[in-house]
């Protein structure tokens, strides 16, 4: 448990150290999938990380709705952004295959933090939307500050994304405040 939160799942094979937590009040972890995506030549040589995609799919007991919530982590900054976008893509395809087209929320560490108008304008394509952080995620290099960590979603209207204090992690934490939009289209893979 992490405060009122309780852990649906974690991986469990990597160093990326992937978690989807809830709230056992509001809704109920259905099934949890992790998924490893196409890795980069970091992760061939250096240091492997399998999962880079904890996806969980939950029913909101206040509203009936289902919807797939996902913690995800890119390639490192030494790939490419044509790299990270591929991942992006394979992860989102991952989660609409867990849930007939729900309403998803992808949280984590994008790594992208230059030229996001080509990410938008991919994620957008795929049918999601993009939410950057109200600052900036990651401080600790001059020349690599930005918003490494933001929000992809499907079908829910994001009010917020709010950067909390620094805690243990390199990356300031964010914490997504969204909403029930209409019921996402059904989109082609």
């Amino acid at each position: 448990m992490l405060g009122p939160l309780r852990l649906a799942d974690a991986t469990k094979g990597n160093r990326l150290g992937l978690a989807v937590y809830y709230r056992a009040e509001r809704f109920s972890p259905l099934e949890s999938r992790s998924f490893a995506l196409q890795k980069s030549i970091h992760d061939r040589v250096l240091a492997p990380a399998h999962e880079r995609l904890l996806g969980t799919k939950v029913t909101d007991h206040s509203t009936g709705h289902e919807l797939v919530i996902a913690s995800f982590h890119a390639a490192p900054l030494t790939a490419s952004n044509s790299l990270r976008r591929k991942q992006i893509h394979a992860a989102h395809s991952e989660l609409m295959a867990m849930g007939d087209n729900l309403m998803t929320l992808m949280v984590g560490d994008f790594n992208y933090p230059f030229f996001k108008d080509k990410l938008h304008a991919h994620v957008k394509n795929s049918g999601y939307s993009v939410s950057l952080s109200d600052r900036k995620t990651y401080l600790r290099y001059k020349v690599f500050r930005g918003h490494f960590d933001f929000a992809t979603s499907l079908g829910l209207d994001i009010s917020k994304v709010e950067t909390l204090p620094q805690g243990r992690s390199d990356h300031l934490p964010i914490m997504v405040t969204a909403e029930y939009g209409r019921e996402p289209a059904v989109l082609a893979g």
